[in-house]
């Protein structure tokens, strides 16, 4: 392909995706934040999406046309979905994938693998430890830059202790080859391990500069000490990624959130992990990246 052809197919994407945008859009104009006097810093993150539910039955030229459609800044590609981004996939494929999303709107901002680091069983470790190194290299290949994981659970009848030392000794080994491929390793609040002083817990241990936290938005920050509290004991390991669920639950105080990420300026990636079937996803997307401006004052 000449690159008079490659410059008209990138028109014809843009064009296509702000027509979509047009039919989408249509909300009426709103006050700015800086009108209702917040006097807080700009919100310097930004919105995007996990393939959960939402992309997970989207090819990916879909997924990108979707995404730019809804001015998505970013997507984490989760396992096992349609999109077909595995370590199966051949070189050309990995290179393929990469420059689709360079041709676009949209940042491959990660990999979403299922990986654990909670088994008794050592082969199932060293398993799962491999699995992982297998997709930091994929994620290097395609213009990604980090692999989500999870902890996960707590073991009848193990030391929590011995749990907690075994997850963040298999963080620290992952971190050190992520560090090897300019990738980062994000630790997904989730499972039994969700409660923020055990996450605290482990990545004292795991405390490789190339691994980090991925705050998932579960109902378990709200215990103890309440949300601010929680949210500072891993504040200063946030990744580039966090996950947020849909942003209208009454059970989640989403505006607290992103008022103290605007507080410690966070800049990394707010990506929503939607888990319901809206009739028409792709309006649902716009709706909720409206809803995410207004939580931190973008409009």
């Amino acid at each position: 392909m000449n690159n008079s052809d490659c410059r008209g197919s990138r028109r014809e994407f843009f064009a296509r995706a702000s027509a979509i945008v047009a039919i989408a859009a249509g909300v009426a104009s709103r006050r700015s934040a800086a009108e209702a006097g917040d006097d807080l810093p700009r919100a310097t993150f930004s919105f995007g999406l996990v393939t959960y539910m939402w992309g997970a039955d989207w090819d990916l030229p879909t997924l990108i046309e979707w995404c730019a459609a809804a001015k998505l800044a970013s997507v984490e590609l989760r396992t096992t979905h349609k999109h077909g981004v595995e370590p199966a996939l051949e070189m050309a494929g990995r290179k393929e994938v990469a420059k689709r999303f360079a041709d676009s709107p949209v940042t491959l901002i990660g990999l979403g693998s299922d990986f654990r680091f909670d088994s008794l069983d050592k082969e199932v470790l060293a398993k799962n430890v491999a699995g992982t190194k297998e997709f930091l290299k994929l994620s290097r290949d395609v213009g990604s830059s980090g692999v989500k994981v999870k902890p996960n659970d707590l073991p009848k009848g193990v030391p929590v202790e011995r749990t907690i030392a075994q997850i963040g000794a298999a963080l620290n080994e992952l971190g050190a080859f992520a560090a090897e491929l300019g990738q980062q390793v994000r630790l997904e609040v989730h499972g039994q391990c969700a409660k923020l002083p055990i996450i605290k817990q482990i990545i004292d241990i795991a405390d490789h500069k190339s691994v980090a936290v991925c705050w998932n938005s579960n109902a378990e920050d709200l215990a103890g000490k309440g949300l601010e509290h929680n949210f500072h004991l891993v504040r200063a390991r946030f990744g580039a990624t966090l996950h947020v669920h849909e942003l209208e639950a009454k059970n989640y105080p989403y505006a607290e959130l992103f008022r103290l990420l605007r507080e410690t300026k966070y800049d990394g990636h707010v990506l929503l992990e939607a888990s319901t079937k809206p009739a028409d996803r792709a309006k649902a997307l716009v709706e909720q990246r409206e809803m995410f401006e207004r939580l931190c004052g973008r409009t």
